[in-house]
């Protein structure tokens, strides 16, 4: 019999059936990357409609920063596993199991790794996002150069219904989208946007009906990209981030925010109440 009362939050925003909500969620996932003709694949998973636990956001870290100074990678394609779900955000086994502030710290920094690596990485990064992205999921699609969706894409900013906020991921989500519609994700935390909202706000830099012609528009874009001037990408990257470079610590105080509220008692009520749906 399954130890079912430690959900992940997937399970929750992807109504995935308990039967999944494994104890050793926070254990499971990869990424791994390829590199063919000068185009670099980075792909994450988890079974859990690739949540992102501590490892997952660490691995997915350092492959970007590595990727990033591969003099073979010359533009890079971040994805994930499966087709309807892009990312669900944070592992709720490891949320529900922070008991002190550095702890949550560390926990929330994962996301602001991430986060960084994409801003710091030279090269121009190609985001796939073939489902529904949920928190951290919706911070990972903004922090990508240029972006393409399917239709089934919608986008939620779900931590204000647990007691917490998109602190982390807020500064890449407005940067890419504006204060304004930002706003209306994280207040409307249990609403889904669809994703042609996202196209219209500019997450999403184009969309399309199935993965397949998603797949062939990334493969135009990334192949006229790998015979442009490395040079002249590098500093349009910078261009693109101007105003980003205190995000080191930004992000790090960001992480601070919601690692204490985590610990508070309102979230650990919000936090149970889910685990009892």
């Amino acid at each position: 019999m399954l130890s079912s009362q430690v959900l992940n939050l997937s399970a929750l925003v992807f109504k995935i059936p308990y039967k999944f909500a494994l104890m050793n969620a926070v254990d499971q996932g990869d990424v791994q990357y390829s590199i063919e003709n000068g185009i670099a694949t980075v792909e994450f998973h988890h079974p859990l409609s690739n949540s992102l636990p501590g490892k997952v956001l660490a691995k997915l870290a350092n492959t970007i920063t590595e990727l990033g100074t591969n003099d073979d990678a010359l533009v890079i394609i971040v994805r994930s596993e499966g087709e309807r779900a892009f990312c669900a955000g944070a592992s709720f086994d490891e949320l529900v199991a922070i008991d002190d502030l550095e702890v949550g710290k560390v926990f929330f920094s994962g996301f602001a790794n991430v986060i960084n690596a994409c801003r710091k990485c030279p090269k121009l990064i190609i985001g796939r996002v073939q489902g529904k992205a949920v928190g951290g999921g919706v911070g990972l699609a903004a922090s990508f150069d240029y972006t393409l969706a399917t239709k089934h894409a919608a986008v939620k900013l779900s931590e204000l219904a647990v007691g917490i906020g998109p602190f982390v991921v807020g500064p890449a989500v407005e940067r890419k989208i504006g204060l304004s519609a930002m706003s209306q994700l994280a207040i409307d935390a249990t609403e889904w946007q669809t994703a042609e909202w996202a196209r219209a706000k500019g997450l999403y830099a184009d969309i399309f009906d199935t993965a397949a012609e998603m797949d062939a528009a990334i493969s135009t874009l990334a192949n006229k990209l790998k015979n442009s001037n490395p040079e002249a990408m590098r500093l349009l990257k910078q261009v693109f981030w101007r105003g980003t470079d205190d995000w080191d610590t930004l992000l790090a105080e960001r992480a601070a925010m919601s690692g204490q509220l985590v610990l508070s008692d309102f979230t650990k009520n919000a936090i149970n109440s889910f685990k009892k749906k």
